[in-house]
Parts: structure tokens; C-alpha cells; sequence
């Protein structure tokens, strides 16, 4: 992977404090859904230089699944030969469709309001405060993990020597004990063709997955009494040609939010398709238990973060502005005095960790 630094000189004059608010109506109005962060990405890199950051664009590969051809990347800003002692961090990336920022007087609404752009600008807000004061901080925003986490992964192989990463995704500016990992698994069935009427002559693939996800959806699945209990999706199924065909081909695309080791769950998974389909396991990240801080309300996020993946980057908390309810749907929003809370809660929380 490539490194790309901006020529920077002499750090900028710094100008005004960073707004929020606005901050996230200008990354808002700009596409990133996963695939297509490299606009958003150069953005920031701009944004960032301008006020007097040292800035580092990498570069993110597409994978063979992507559709677009198109840069990708992780940005990285700090200080000309300093370690940071803290990185704050999050993702470019959205889930599709891009929605159109609109607003009234209290919310903000569209894509990446809280998931992650909201984020974004708080965390920036808050670093320039840090700095301003002496304090050593880094910022870290990444590609892709709204998929698969390859930003993080190549940032992990890249660390700037940190003692805390404060992550941030949408916990309603609580801090998380613990974020629940996942388990993604794929499901193929084979089967024969042949004319429905004649079933004898075929053999259904479709009918041998609904017989796999019925025994997925009746396996016991562990719970922790202070998170709450892994859980079952199956997202998506695709198989056959036509109503009156045989299908000769099905596959489901199953998730497990894990609370515990992967390893039973995978047997248990491995189990259910036995002598129906083959399972392909496509992506794991591990649960994990985070640090707590005394006074700031807590939460437990159900969902994962790409912290297991940026092990290299220091003790990691988690923590940001907006709803998880409202991510990913039609009607992702964020209150505006919400972002603002964020910039004090982010700055108040490093300077405990820093003393």
C-alpha cells in the first residue's frame, strides 16, 4: 500500500474552532457509501491540512467484489514527528443508499449523519480543542468497515505508537463496555435440474437450504447475563431459475453476533448444513470487553466496530453521538446539540486517560 503525505511546511495559522454541525453538512453532502470513499476521503485530507495537520492519505484496495473502480482511503493527521499518546478514530464509509442531508432546527438527517459523519466532525472539534491545550492527540478515519474492515486492517499494519484509541460509532454519547463480534457465514446448496412437473427427475437445491436455515434457526446460542445473548440473521437468500424449474442452485448469507469464542458456533453452523451444503465463512470479528471510566453513563453495543481490528493503535473505548436504532434506515438522524455534547464528552474523556 501506498503512503501519500501532504507537503505541509509550516503548520497553518489555526483558525476558528471547528463547528460540528457544519463540518458534518459538508461531508454529508458528499456519496461514500462503502466502495466509493475516495471523494469523502480527499475531502478530509484537504480539510485537515488546511488547519495546520500533518496529513498521511493510504490507500484502501477495492476487493474483487466491488463494482467500482474507483480510490479509496484512510487518512491519517497528527503532528511532524510526534506520537500521539491518543487517536481518536472512525469510518468514511456509509451503507448505501446515499440520502440527501436535509435538516430542521433540532436534527440532522441523511446518510452518515450519526453513521458516521457526525462522528467525524465531532471528533476533529474535540482534537483541535486537545491540541490547542498541548495535548498529543491523533486523528484516524478509515475505509470499509461498513464490509469488511480493510481500512482498519491496513491501518493496523501501520500504528503511530498510541496508548488509547477512542473509537466512534452511534452509542448515544455513552460509553460501551463491550460491542458484540460477528460471525458471517455462507450457505450453497447443489442440486439438479429438471422440469417441475417431474420432480422425481431433479433434486431441489432450494429445498435443501430451507431445510439448513431451519435447523441454524433452532440452535441454542450462548448468552452472557451482563450483554445479552448472541443472535441469528439470515439476510439474504438467492437460488433457482423460475417457478416451474427444479433449482439446481440456492445460497442464504447468515449472521451471528457473537458474545463468546466463535469455535462452538461455527461447529454448530458446520452441523446444521451436514450432508445438504457447503459453508464458506467469510468474516469473524471477535466480541470484546472495553474500559470503563468512572461518571460517564455506559451501554452495551450490540452491534461490532472495527476496534478488533486496530489492536496496534492502543487501549481501545468506544464511544459517539446518535442513535444505532436510526443507523443504516431510511431515518438516520442526529441532534444537532447531540454533536455539540460529543466535542465536550470526547475532550473531557481524553483528558482523564491523559491526565
Amino acid at each position: 500500500m501506498n503512503d501519500y503525505r501532504n507537503e505541509t511546511g509550516p503548520p497553518a495559522p489555526r483558525s476558528a474552532r471547528v463547528d460540528p454541525i457544519e463540518l458534518t453538512r459538508r461531508l454529508c453532502a458528499i456519496d461514500s457509501t462503502t466502495y466509493h470513499e475516495g471523494a469523502a476521503g480527499n475531502f478530509l485530507s484537504g480539510f485537515l491540512q488546511e488547519r495546520g495537520w500533518d496529513v498521511e492519505k493510504t490507500r484502501v484496495e477495492q476487493p474483487l467484489e466491488s463494482a467500482s473502480a474507483g480510490e479509496r482511503w484512510n487518512v491519517y493527521a497528527g503532528a511532524l514527528g510526534e506520537t500521539p499518546d491518543l487517536v481518536f478514530s472512525t469510518h468514511i464509509d456509509t451503507v448505501p443508499p446515499y440520502i440527501p442531508l436535509s435538516e430542521d432546527e433540532e436534527f440532522l438527517y441523511g446518510r452518515g449523519v450519526c453513521d458516521a459523519k457526525g462522528i467525524i466532525a465531532a471528533q476533529i472539534a474535540a482534537a483541535e480543542e486537545l491540541r490547542t491545550a498541548g495535548f498529543r492527540i491523533g486523528l484516524l478515519f478509515v475505509s470499509g468497515e461498513e464490509r469488511d474492515s480493510a481500512g482498519a486492517k491496513a491501518a493496523n499494519l501501520n500504528p503511530k505508537g498510541s496508548r488509547f484509541l477512542i473509537n466512534g460509532e452511534p452509542t448515544d454519547n455513552k460509553l460501551a463496555l463491550a460491542s458484540k463480534g460477528s460471525l458471517r457465514a455462507v450457505f450453497r446448496a447443489k442440486g439438479k435440474m429438471a422440469h417441475s412437473a417431474y420432480p422425481e427427475l431433479g433434486e431441489s437445491a432450494v429445498h435443501k437450504l430451507i431445510e439448513v436455515l431451519h435447523r441454524v434457526l433452532a440452535i441454542p446460542l450462548p448468552v452472557l447475563e451482563d450483554v445479552g445473548p448472541s443472535t441469528v440473521n439470515i439476510g439474504q437468500i438467492a437460488g433457482g431459475h423460475a417457478p416451474n424449474v427444479i433449482a439446481d442452485h440456492a445460497e442464504a448469507q447468515v449472521l451471528v453476533r457473537l458474545v463468546t469464542d466463535s469455535a462452538p458456533i461455527r461447529a454448530a453452523l458446520l452441523e446444521a448444513a451436514e450432508e445438504l451444503a457447503e459453508v464458506d465463512f467469510t468474516l469473524e470479528i471477535p466480541f470484546v470487553r472495553l474500559k470503563a471510566v468512572d461518571g460517564l453513563p455506559t451501554m452495551i453495543a450490540k452491534f461490532t466496530t472495527d476496534i478488533p481490528q486496530l489492536s496496534n493503535w492502543g487501549e481501545p473505548l468506544l464511544l459517539g453521538p446518535g442513535s444505532i436504532l436510526l443507523a443504516h434506515t431510511p431515518y438516520e438522524k442526529v441532534a444537532k446539540n447531540e454533536l455539540l455534547e460529543a466535542v465536550g464528552l470526547y475532550a473531557r474523556l481524553a483528558r482523564r486517560l491523559l491526565g
